[in-house]
């Protein structure tokens, strides 16, 4: 496989790009990461999501450890060639590590005097049951 078109990626100078993982069929923000030149070609051979774990230094296979892995249905790439966003079909509806379906179940409620984050999406998995 030609990776002419990997040469076209704006990686940053640590050699990563931030990848947006949105819900092929809802169109719902699931979660961001990040993708270095091999995540992102092993994703598009796999056509699985694969991340670069900044905490772990290391290629994360997502589901890797609770088994919700991420199918891509399509790759897009943003003007300045410097976000990767892929629609994906969640298996196990589950992306965030908290256990729900979105890692973005926060929401800054501006009514009132003082602007608080309150929490809208349930827990649908206890993570302790998910990760060991």
């Amino acid at each position: 496989m030609s990776m002419s078109w990997l040469d076209q990626v704006n990686f940053d100078s640590n050699g990563l790009i931030p990848a947006i993982a949105q819900d092929h069929l809802s169109g719902r923000i699931l979660m961001v990461a990040w993708m270095n030149a091999e995540a992102l070609a092993e994703t598009v051979a796999t056509q699985r999501a694969v991340y670069w774990s900044r905490s772990r230094q290391r290629l994360w296979r997502k589901g890797e450890e609770s088994g919700h892995h991420q199918s891509v249905r399509s790759i897009r790439l943003d003007c300045d060639a410097d976000v990767i966003l892929l629609t994906v079909e969640q298996h196990g509806d589950i992306a965030c590590h908290t256990g729900r379906h979105s890692c973005f179940f926060q929401r800054l409620n501006t009514n009132g005097d003082t602007p608080k984050w309150e929490i809208t999406d349930p827990v649908l998995k206890d993570p302790k049951s998910i990760y060991s």
